[in-house]
Formats: C-alpha cells, sequence, structure tokens
C-alpha cells in the first residue's frame, strides 16, 4: 500500500497542515516526523480554525490514528494544553487514534534556558531566528547522547536520578553563560512525573507499531514540519533547524524504510516566506512585500511574529524539489497574489557576474546572489470563490502552469484561502 508524504519547499509556513487534513481522509495513519513545538500548522474547517504544535494534522478526523514518531523533541506542557484544547472544542483525543513514541526526546526547562541565552549570542551579527522553544538545545542533547531523556525514561526508576545529574551540569553551563536562572531539580521532576502520567495511555512503540502497518498494508500519511529549506544538513545552515525538514528525513524521524514511501508531495506558497534570520534572495522589504504579508496574514502560528516576504523563488524550490524526491506539487496561498498588479518568479541567479541556476550551499554566496525574475501580469480578480480550476483567471493558470515548467514537477493541487473547500486538482493535460 503506498505511502505518503508531505513536505514543505521553502522556508516553512507553506500551509502543509490544511493539505495534511485533506489527504487524512484516504489514509489510516498519519506520522509527525521531526520538529517539536516550533512548528505551527493551521487547519480550517467548517468555519473553525484549529492551530495545531505537536498534535498531528489528522486529529481532527475520526478514525484515524495519529502518530508522534521518535524524531520528533516533545514538549510535555505544550501537548497536554494542546490535548485539552482539543478535548474541550469536542474533538476525540485518546491513547486509540493519538499515539507517542517512546523514544522521543523530552525538552525540559533547561532546553528553554539554554535557548534564551544562546540567542543572544547571533551568527554573524544576525539572529537564526529560533522560537525560544527549547527545540535546538534538545537536539543537541540527543546527538550529544550523555544529557539526553527520551520519553520512555520517564517511566523508569532512576528517571530522578538522571534528571539530577543533568541539572548539576546544565546549572553550572547556564551559569557560564551569564544566564541567573537556578533550576529546581526536585520541582522538575515532580512535574514531569506529573506529565508522564497524563500523557501515559498515548504512550507506545510507535516504530513497531508503523512496521506492522506497512507490512499490513495500512495507508500512511507522513507530515513535514518546518520546510526543505531549514534542512539542517541540506538547508541555509546555520539559519536553518535542527532537524531533516526535506524528504531525505522521513525515514530516519519515523522508523519506517524508503521501501514504504512511494509518494511525496512538495508544498510551497505562491510566493516566499521566511522567519527568523538568514539569507533570503527574493525578499522585498518594500511596498511589495508588505502587501504580501497584509494580504497572506503572514505572521508566524507558534511565534505570532511578521515574516519576511517576497517573490516565488523557483531556483529554491526546484531544488528542494530534487531534494525530496517530489512527485508532484501543491501551490497554496494563490488568493493572495490575486490583487497584484504584476506577480514575480526568481527564475535564475547571477553570482560573481556569472548566471546560475544551483542553489548555492554556503549562506555567505546565498547572500550575494542577485535574483533574475521573470514578471507576469497579474489577474485581479478575487479568485477565493473558484471551486475547479478550470474557473481561475486565464492569469491565474498562466502563473501556475510556469511554476510547473520552472520546477519541473506538475503542480497537481492549488488552494485559494484557508478552507479545505478552497482547494482544487490541477488537470493533468493542462
Amino acid at each position: 500500500m503506498p505511502g505518503t508524504c508531505v513536505i514543505g519547499l521553502q522556508w516553512g509556513d507553506e500551509a502543509k497542515g490544511k493539505l495534511v487534513d485533506l489527504l487524512t481522509a484516504e489514509n489510516d495513519i498519519v506520522v509527525r516526523f521531526l520538529g517539536g513545538a516550533n512548528a505551527g500548522h493551521t487547519v480550517v474547517t467548517g468555519g473553525a480554525t484549529y492551530k495545531l504544535h505537536h498534535v498531528p494534522s489528522g486529529i481532527l478526523n475520526p478514525g484515524v490514528v495519529n502518530i508522534i514518531a521518535p524524531g520528533v523533541v516533545l514538549n510535555p506542557p505544550t501537548i497536554l494544553q494542546e490535548i485539552d484544547s482539543l478535548t474541550a472544542r469536542g474533538v476525540h483525543v485518546g491513547g486509540d487514534n493519538l499515539m507517542l513514541s517512546e523514544r522521543m526526546h523530552v525538552v525540559f526547562p533547561w532546553h528553554l534556558a539554554e535557548d534564551r541565552a544562546m540567542n543572544d549570542r547571533p551568527v554573524d551579527g544576525e539572529s537564526i531566528g529560533t522560537t525560544l522553544r527549547g527545540i535546538g538545545p534538545c537536539y543537541r542533547d540527543k546527538v550529544g547522547r550523555s544529557h539526553g531523556i527520551r520519553l520512555g525514561d520517564l517511566y523508569r526508576a532512576d528517571f530522578p536520578d538522571k534528571v539530577r545529574q543533568v541539572v548539576e551540569f546544565k546549572q553550572r553551563l547556564l551559569t557560564g553563560l551569564g544566564d541567573q536562572e537556578t533550576l529546581d531539580a526536585e520541582a522538575i521532576i515532580a512535574d514531569y512525573l506529573r506529565f508522564a502520567e497524563r500523557l501515559k495511555p498515548h504512550v507506545a512503540d510507535t516504530t513497531s507499531y508503523l512496521l506492522d502497518a506497512v507490512e499490513q498494508d495500512r495507508k500512511v500519511l507522513y507530515e513535514g514540519a518546518q520546510g526543505a529549506l531549514l534542512d539542517i544538513d541540506h538547508g541555509t545552515f546555520p539559519f536553518v533547524t535542527s532537524s531533516n525538514a526535506s524528504g531525505v528525513g522521513v525515514s530516519a524521524g519515523s522508523g519506517v524504510p524508503p521501501r514504504w514511501i512511494n509518494k511525496v508531495i512538495g508544498v510551497a506558497k505562491a510566493y516566499s516566506t521566511r522567519v527568523g534570520g538568514g539569507p533570503f534572495p527574493t525578499e522585498q522589504d518594500n511596498e511589495a512585500g508588505q502587501r504580501i504579508r497584509q494580504l497572506g496574514n503572514e505572521y508566524g502560528t507558534t511565534t505570532g511574529r511578521p515574516r519576511r516576504c517576497g517573490w516565488f523563488d523557483a531556483v529554491a524550490v526546484r531544488y528542494t524539489t530534487r531534494l525530496s524526491g517530489v512527485s508532484g506539487v501543491a501551490l497554496m496561498m494563490l488568493d493572495v497574489l490575486s490583487q497584484l498588479p504584476e506577480v514575480k518568479i526568481c527564475t535564475a541567479y547571477e553570482l560573481d557576474g556569472q548566471r546560475i541556476s544551483n542553489f548555492p550551499c554556503h549562506a555567505d554566496d546565498l547572500r550575494r546572489v542577485t535574483p533574475i525574475y521573470e514578471a507576469i501580469p497579474g489577474w485581479q480578480v478575487d479568485v477565493t470563490g473558484v471551486r475547479k480550476y478550470e474557473d481561475l483567471p486565464q492569469g491565474a493558470k498562466d502563473y501556475v502552469r510556469r511554476v510547473g515548467k520552472l520546477l519541473g514537477r506538475p503542480v497537481e493541487i492549488v488552494s485559494v484561502g484557508p478552507d479545505r473547500a478552497q482547494t482544487m486538482d490541477v488537470p493533468a493535460v493542462d
């Protein structure tokens, strides 16, 4: 049975949650395989808006099992607050439809303190743009091995001793960084044992569950977080997240081998946005960028920070499309461009006097490129009420067709608003 993965192709915030919600009805299981509470997915259905951070977007579909896999780092108070909020709104969240991997690492108060302390030390004078949720420090402890604590550890007899040992080390570290916060090991132990008790019905060996599921031909949908340009190995390092946010991270994060994942849908906005520091070749720090921000309500789901906005970068998205093994593209928020008299697509870069079509691997080189644009006349028609691709203005269809040609992959889905109904399939013959 085919496994399908949804991957963001830009710097995150591409409306992946909406697409996952739409595709969930065709699947038995939805898997979140990377990131942490720094990811915010917004789903709008039936006039109601749900903002999800840890819980997979499939939770709104009855009968679907939602899994948070080992590649995620979990903040217990955040997911408990999310579960309580969903339950209060009538959404069923139980051990039968939400499973948490016992292998995933847990965010603790010392990770939040480290994040704040390190955020005051910018890279080359520019902030990386962390959400201050402790995600990076938690991944650092995971890779460092000595101080990482996994969800399953909270249920073992030596958990309190582990916390005391880590607190002793982290307190010295934080003091050296100039942080004045005092970590109370006993209070942390008490809080996290309480969290563990509430989460216990959801904790399971999700790796074995998923391996059994794919061998039983159950349909699995893998939900990416952030975007491929933020991939720790393949993104705009060091202005990236702390995990593999591109398609290459699906198997590592979920525990499911690549042979069981045979379709990858890449999600991109019809323009570009970025939060925090780092190079952004097509950024429009001008009236055009501000206009896009206003029309698209470009403020972070998790942080509320205004996003940097610019034109669609076909060089960058073609790179992430190939990197992630994308078979088809979903182009989201096309309606945002509908009020503009002219729209632009970056089709190549100029670097040191040379025209290039590859995405530079060094942030300093990417910062120096000059985008080469292709201008397309705007269609200036409100498309939020359109429900069939054939009914879009010709200018909008020309834009969609051009994006697909530049990416070398067909645009299969177009979105013209946040609601489920504002999504349409693109005919293969177009």
